[in-house]
């Protein structure tokens, strides 16, 4: 057997640990621009890694215009705010978005290339700008993989995956995390148990290293998650789901998700459902259909979810787990009706960066089936 593995150089795993991030950031860049959203700034997340930078002098620039799934205009927005303000770092701080926007800023500041150019796998040329992402959710993954995704002028999420998309640092703080509500709580940790569970049945490229970290993902998370719905101020039980969601993140970014992400993408491009929402309520008919060609991977992932070592015991459970975190399970719940589910199921057949990677082939009638059994 061989395999590549390859992730984040340095992860910092650190309760408070944005208040640490100034001299970080001063041995490396001198006027980097801070990439977040307007919540963020509103609840207050970035005050505490502001104060750390004030207070190592290190003078910066907010740029707070993320939304989520973020367009191509926004990302251009971006780069053109820094090229304004000669910035020379990235700090993306926040949720998925924030972080994707700030790795692709980095990269587009540093070359010659436009957004469209560096679309799919492997396109970046070049080298990018120093970067330091802190997730303030423990969901996507993102500060640790080296994937972009972006919504398209047509609505459609495109992915770009390229190493420079690799952030020079981590900062894994569960303190930011604790004033999330209970439906993004829910949301980005069943996103992260997508991810561990798609990356352990990742037919392409699942490797020791990958389905490891995806299996200790998933016995963190399973733990956890109702617990951190539950009780918000458990710093123990935000700890265990930050982690999860980094070593989840490590699983994916080696061996990629398949068909229950190919299928979340239209409903955020389309109705922007927020991501973990729609891989939850894909969760479920996507692990029933894949279970012919799955079942002895997902028998094994049983056990580090507290059931069997039984496939249809490992389904059930991740259905449960989706009930109790209070999360949308049907589509008209998000605005979808059935006029809308050719095109969505058009857009997944159409995604085979990730169809690849899933464990059984699906047609464009299969596709169209499991959105009804959801609808």
């Amino acid at each position: 057997m061989g395999f590549t593995f390859k992730t984040t150089p340095q992860i910092r795993f650190e309760r408070n640990g944005a208040a640490n991030i100034g001299a970080l950031v001063k041995s490396r860049m001198s006027r980097p621009l801070f990439v977040t959203d307007k919540d963020i700034l509103k609840f207050g997340l970035a005050e505490t890694a502001f104060t750390s930078l004030k207070e190592a002098g290190v003078e910066f620039e907010v740029f707070d215009g993320v939304v989520a799934d973020p367009p191509e205009a926004v990302i251009n927005e971006a780069v053109e705010f820094a090229k304004a303000h000669n910035t020379d770092g990235v700090i993306g701080l926040g949720g998925g978005s924030s972080l994707d926007t700030a790795k692709l800023i980095a990269v587009l500041l540093k070359g010659k290339q436009s957004l469209h150019d560096i679309f799919g796998v492997d396109q970046v040329e070049g080298d990018r700008l120093p970067l330091i992402l802190l997730p303030t959710t423990a969901g996507t993954g993102s500060e640790v993989t080296a994937i972009s995704i972006v919504t398209t002028e047509d609505d459609r999420k495109v992915g770009i995956v390229s190493d420079q998309l690799y952030a020079d640092v981590a900062i894994v703080d569960p303190v930011l995390t604790m004033t999330a509500p209970r439906k993004v709580t829910a949301a980005t940790g069943i996103d992260a148990m997508v991810h561990a569970i798609e990356a352990h049945t990742s037919v392409r490229l699942r490797n020791p290293l990958s389905s490891t970290l995806a299996k200790q993902a998933l016995q963190l998370m399973s733990a956890n998650l109702i617990k951190a719905c539950d009780t918000p101020d458990d710093i123990e039980a935000r700890e265990a789901m930050c982690i999860g969601a980094t070593l989840a993140g490590q699983a994916f970014a080696n061996a990629p998700v398949g068909a229950v992400h190919a299928m979340a993408y239209p409903l955020g491009a389309l109705f922007h459902v927020p991501h973990g929402v729609s891989n939850a309520l894909m969760l479920s008919p996507v692990l029933k259909f894949n279970c012919e060609k799955a079942a002895e991977q997902y028998a094994e992932l049983g056990p580090y979810v507290g059931v069997k070592a039984d496939a249809d015991a490992f389904v059930e459970k991740m259905i449960d787990l989706c009930k109790q975190s209070g999360v949308p399970l049907k589509l008209r719940d998000v605005g979808v009706n059935h006029n809308d589910l050719p095109r969505m199921a058009e857009d997944v057949i159409a995604n085979t960066r990730l169809m690849q990677n899933n464990p059984r082939e699906m047609s464009y009638e299969q596709a169209l089936s499991l959105y009804q059994e959801v609808l």
